[in-house]
């Protein structure tokens, strides 16, 4: 899933934050910290980011394998 550009709610601009936080909270700080520091005070904008979840990691592997079954049953016609 692609981060949202802007917050739905209020429409505030929350991508351009998105990489900065996800470095600190991975590198161990607090969420709410980490958010405090970036500016992000409104409720609906925090909630934006803390609930974004990366699932192109998870749908790489099922497209590598469809395209190898593609692969495979091309050879075969061949």
């Amino acid at each position: 899933m692609l981060v949202p550009v802007r917050c739905f709610t209020c429409g505030n601009l929350i991508a351009d934050k998105f990489e900065d936080y996800q470095t600190k909270v991975k590198s161990g700080e607090s969420p709410d910290k980490v958010l405090d520091s970036l500016g992000v005070s409104r409720y609906c904008c925090r909630r934006m980011l803390l609930t974004t979840v990366e699932t192109i990691q998870q749908v790489v592997p099922f497209y590598e394998a469809i395209q190898r079954r593609h692969q495979e049953v091309q050879s075969e016609l061949e």
